[in-house]
């Protein structure tokens, strides 16, 4: 039987000689970040088409763009756009924040909904 060597990378599981000790593995980093693309053109999504439906709702309640006959439905258009506007603002932040590389902020972070 072969003995593995603790700083070989091929390995999934090193067992260490003591509790104390350390393996080069815990330290490693992954190269590259995986960017949940699909993920964050959702959040986009949801930003833009929330950020529409609170403009709607705004121009309907102060009446200045639509017709009076339409007032009814000011409430479910601005509810329904601040249910899509602030997820979808809050994981574009975070996109954005990891994109820049401010610390605290990754892309580990956002939900990652592909079956890959």
């Amino acid at each position: 039987m072969t003995k593995k060597n603790a700083n070989d990378t091929s390995l999934k599981y090193v067992r260490m000689k003591n509790e104390s000790e350390f393996s080069d593995l815990q330290w490693k980093t992954l190269d590259e970040p995986k960017i949940p693309k699909r993920s964050i053109l959702i959040a986009f999504l949801l930003f833009v088409m929330g950020t529409i439906l609170l403009t709607v709702g705004v121009l309907l309640f102060t009446n200045t763009w639509f017709d009076v006959k339409y007032h009814d439905r000011t409430w479910p258009v601005i509810v329904i756009g601040c249910i899509l506007f602030i997820p979808g603002a809050y994981h574009v932040r975070l996109a954005y924040y990891a994109y820049k590389g401010y610390k605290g902020y990754k892309f580990d972070d956002i939900p990652d909904y592909d079956d890959e």
